[in-house]
């Protein structure tokens, strides 16, 4: 099921980037003048992984445990042209490439900076967009690509590897799960989200399935950035509908967080809160078996989305 959320496409528009650390900066490539139409032609029929999307801070994981999940795999064809993977079509698709001054140019609905170009590696900022204006500032948030001939060839590696967390990754992840296992109310995302089972057959559970394509980048992280359930309770004690986030701790309790909802009185909010308390007691916890979310294979609570409907027999 395909959800659309304008919050989450601006927050995954500003990170689809990062700097692998390990590298030591080059020089932009220069093109006879700092202004002049920047050009490809070097890298021509160069295939490229992206390995790596990090922040300006070195960190591929935001405060609420979003991951700047590498994804693009591309090669430039000509100056105006560029073949991107699209994974909901299984194959390579060929963009156009629309080309700036002073390093700047437009391809699959995103701007971007060349920072670093070799056909071993290039490395991409991207740019804050808004209408017809651009920031070429940066979003300090970086793309880095190794070459696949590179990465099997000089490296003797392969993508599964060199696309590992980093020790700063995992140092960050551990200070954020400590405080979530502390406090549930500080939970952050997994990216192995939580996994709900029903242990009734009068109780069906289903989670929602975020689809890539070209209009998101591909993105698919609402998967886990934003897990959520659908559930249905039949020969429930009355017909019911209510929507309501849950936190589930590292133990895999379950906690009401808040109704998913919009009301216009308070005294309707109340009732709310009260009739879809009372059915995540009597209905989802002693129904549903929950294995908490992991991230890094680190234990901690995170937040779900519920939609439940019950159905009187």
């Amino acid at each position: 099921m395909k959800r659309k959320s304008a919050n989450r496409g601006m927050i995954c528009f500003l990170i689809i980037a990062l700097i692998y650390t390990g590298c030591k900066p080059a020089p932009v490539i220069k093109h006879n003048g700092e202004k002049d139409l920047i050009s490809f032609k070097s890298v021509e029929g160069v295939s490229y992984t992206e390995i790596s999307r990090r922040q300006k801070n070195g960190l591929s994981f935001t405060e609420d445990g979003f991951q700047l999940e590498p994804q693009w795999k591309l090669k430039f064809v000509s100056d105006d042209s560029v073949s991107i993977y699209s994974f909901d079509k299984k194959a390579f698709l060929n963009f156009p490439l629309t080309r700036g001054y002073d390093s700047v140019f437009n391809t699959a609905r995103t701007w971007l900076k060349l920072r670093k170009m070799s056909k071993d590696s290039l490395v991409f900022e991207v740019l804050k967009s808004q209408a017809d204006s651009i920031d070429t500032r940066g979003a300090e948030v970086y793309m880095t690509f190794y070459a696949n001939n590179y990465i099997q060839n000089v490296l003797h590696s392969d993508i599964a590897t060199v696309r590992q967390s980093s020790r700063k990754d995992s140092l960050f992840i551990s200070s954020l799960v400590s405080r979530a296992n502390s406090d549930y109310k500080k939970a952050f995302a997994a990216r192995q989200p939580v996994v709900l089972v029903s242990k009734s057959p009068s109780v069906k559970v289903n989670k929602w399935k975020a689809e890539g394509d070209i209009l998101n980048n591909f993105d698919t992280s609402d998967d886990y950035f934003n897990p959520s359930y659908s559930i249905t309770v039949n020969k429930a004690d009355a017909n019911f509908s209510y929507s309501f986030s849950v936190y589930v701790d590292d133990k895999g309790q379950m906690y009401y967080g808040k109704p998913l909802v919009a009301f216009t009185e308070q005294g309707y909010e109340d009732d709310y809160i009260h009739h879809s308390k009372a059915v995540m007691d009597k209905y989802l916890i002693s129904n549903l078996q929950a294995t908490p979310g992991k991230t890094l294979n680190m234990t901690h609570t995170s937040l779900i989305n519920i939609h439940v409907e019950g159905k009187k027999s």
